[in-house]
């Protein structure tokens, strides 16, 4: 199964400005997010997908593969689509260019999924840390049975009225898709549920295209904030 990751990585963050470029130990935080995804040997290939010269340029100083794509993308996933046009394989790999702890475990567990199943769409979850639950910055998911996620959000889900203690889980930044799935997420207009959550994954949930999630016991950090930042830097620096 020809597998290629694709890091799409915008200089205009809102959150924390111009985050890709952010230095640890003198690399950007999307290079570090490069070679952590370079770790799997699983991947055909892996390519950073930006709308900036400027990362551009920091990804040549740094031997990393990337090519420039459109300024007018509103996601992430439309990145990757772009990308799917003049690369062929079997299934895209998005891992988000703010996620330098990803790990080549979180790939291989995805790429079994989508190995051993149809999914159109593949992502991860892990058990939330207790602090996560009702952080904002944290998206959580709950699925059925069988793995399919029944709905993202960044509130805490389930609601828990009756002091049960339900089982929360962390969604990490990284996704698995087959080019069907792409062309027909670009096809469709953003949903009113993706607009309130800010969350580009709920367009296919509203429009009926199913995202299943596999569990992993490792945890990630998605650099969002100052705190995200100094967290990382701490972990990268220590490693």
């Amino acid at each position: 199964m020809k597998t290629v990751a694709v890091i799409p990585a915008r200089l205009g963050s809102t959150r924390l400005p111009r985050k890709m470029l952010r230095e640890i130990n003198g690399r950007p935080l999307v290079v570090w997010v490069y070679q952590a995804v370079r770790s799997s040997p699983l991947l055909d290939e892996v390519i950073i997908a930006t709308d900036s010269q400027e990362i551009l340029d920091a990804c040549s100083k740094h031997s990393c593969n990337a090519r420039m794509t459109s300024e007018k993308h509103r996601s992430g996933t439309e990145r990757v689509r772009e990308v799917s046009q003049s690369v062929d394989a079997e299934v895209y790999i998005n891992v988000q260019g703010d996620e330098p702890m990803i790990r080549a475990e979180h790939i291989a567990i995805l790429v079994e999924l989508m190995r051993a199943s149809e999914a159109p769409v593949g992502t991860l979850k892990t058990p939330a840390a207790p602090e996560d639950i009702a952080n904002p910055n944290t998206v959580k998911v709950v699925t059925d049975l069988s793995g399919r996620s029944l709905y993202f959000s960044r509130s805490a889900i389930p609601f828990n009225r009756d002091g049960s203690q339900p089982s929360y889980f962390k969604h990490l930044g990284i996704y698995a898709y087959r080019k069907q799935a792409l062309d027909c997420f670009v096809s469709l207009p953003e949903s009113l549920l993706e607009r309130a959550e800010r969350l580009e994954q709920l367009r296919f949930l509203e429009n009926g295209i199913p995202i299943y999630a596999a569990e992993t016991p490792f945890d990630s950090i998605g650099v969002d904030t100052e705190e995200d930042f100094a967290r990382v830097e701490q972990l990268l620096t220590n490693n």
